[in-house]
């Protein structure tokens, strides 16, 4: 970390032990991400329940380049389990942060669609014509929700393709906006 870490206890005194706990995992985080720029720890005791006891708060507040992470767990009774839960948020939400500073992020495939070009309701199939002109089977049990008998021609849908026995076909049809 480029600034030093900064531990604030609120309605309560923080032990040596804890605060020892504390600087430990945010050393830690440096491992997981060594851009840290500054590292905010606030324990707190929210109020005294009478059936519950004493709960532990942690925050964490972290500044790195071009944003800020805030980490808020639910109290727990034990400190420290409170800081390891906390810790460990805390780290997922670096390791997330590093991935998307890097680009290395999840990319989902758009769901391909086209419209209905054939329909065969005698039959039981039809077919359906890609962007690109691919003119792609489908049998009726491949539409979703059974809607095969309301089909029209020239209504748009999304598709998922599989290689079938006499070329592609698709073995979900929905229509798009249903």
């Amino acid at each position: 970390m480029k600034i030093d870490l900064q531990i604030t206890a609120r309605n309560f005194e923080i032990t040596e032990l804890i605060r020892e706990q504390i600087k430990e995992r945010a050393e830690k985080l440096d491992s997981f991400y060594s851009r840290i720029m500054r590292c905010r720890v606030v324990v707190e005791v929210p109020h005294h329940h009478k059936h519950k006891g004493i709960l532990y708060d942690v925050h964490i507040y972290m500044t790195v380049p071009g944003g800020e992470l805030a980490i808020k767990r639910e109290p727990n009774e034990d400190i420290s389990v409170a800081i390891r839960d906390a810790f460990d948020a805390a780290r997922r939400q670096l390791e997330d942060y590093s991935r998307k500073q890097r680009g290395d992020t999840k990319r989902h495939e758009e769901v391909p669609h086209a419209m209905i070009s054939a329909i065969f309701p005698d039959k039981g199939y039809g077919f359906i014509t890609t962007s690109n002109g691919r003119e792609i089977y489908f049998h009726e049990n491949s539409v979703v929700n059974g809607d095969f008998k309301n089909l029209k021609i020239g209504a748009e849908v999304h598709f998922a393709e599989e290689q079938g026995e006499k070329g592609p076909q698709a073995s979900t049809v929905k229509v798009i906006g249903k």
